[in-house]
């Protein structure tokens, strides 16, 4: 791979390209995406999520920026939490999945005042130096065509003193749950995909991007190269997901 291309899942394609097909991906998976997360994850994501949130220290009056975060489930925990006085941006590359968040807000009758909404790629976030306090992004990263880049961006954004979450699937550390997890990912998830979705070929690709995602030792490494300190990870679920942090000084 050279920086004319990168990767999709297995395939080797050109670097322009990653974001159009990535888009197309969610497009078509934006409808069942909760339902999908509940069944592949047996429910898990949910615990996930309320670990990072845990973890991110955000209080009132914080201003937050939850990046692919289309369906809304931390931008919703963290107005909570930052209330009135405070900001959340729910931002997410792809406007189908950024719609499908917004409507389910609506459908529930839940008034986010606080919540605004930003087309937004990660690659070069549309906001100003030093602006938020915490940054979260979780399973998007491993779909983003330059992380590096979009790291960088992350740390530009972020308040000295900020923190950055990153909770995305990792590399199992259990030799055992790594080929049950391995069996279970290809067998499993793209039939369920088909069966809910009626879209084969969109979960085999999330499936693929899992594997060709950054382990927890080298995102640890891309991070600090971005410029975040102290930096740390926790495994969860034996390593299937991994939850990264990181602070802008």
């Amino acid at each position: 791979m050279n920086n004319d291309t990168t990767h999709f899942g297995y395939q080797q394609i050109a670097s322009h390209e990653k974001s159009q097909r990535v888009a197309e991906v969610f497009r078509s998976v934006a409808g069942k995406y909760d339902l999908m997360n509940d069944l592949m994850s047996l429910g898990l994501h949910r615990l996930w999520k309320k670990i990072t949130i845990a973890e991110s220290g955000v209080r009132a009056g914080h201003r937050v920026l939850d990046i692919a975060g289309g369906t809304g489930d931390l931008a919703y925990a963290f107005s909570k939490k930052v209330g009135k006085e405070g900001l959340v941006v729910l931002a997410d590359i792809n406007e189908k999945m950024l719609q499908y968040g917004r409507d389910k807000f609506i459908d529930k009758g839940i008034l986010t005042t606080n919540i605004q909404y930003a087309q937004a790629d990660a690659e070069s976030l549309p906001f100003a130096e030093n602006y938020f306090d915490c940054i979260t992004i979780a399973f998007g990263l491993r779909n983003v065509t330059d992380k590096a880049v979009a790291l960088r961006s992350m740390y530009r954004v972020l308040k000295p003193g900020g923190k950055l979450l990153i909770l995305e699937f990792s590399k199992p550390v259990i030799p055992m749950l790594n080929k049950l997890y391995d069996a279970y990912s290809f067998n499993v998830i793209p039939k369920l995909g088909a069966w809910i979705t009626h879209d084969q070929d969109s979960y085999q690709y999330l499936v693929e991007s899992i594997r060709m995602h950054p382990n927890q030792i080298t995102l640890k490494n891309m991070l600090e190269d971005a410029g975040f300190e102290d930096v740390s990870y926790r495994n969860l679920s034996g390593g299937i997901v991994a939850l990264h942090k990181g602070f802008k000084y």
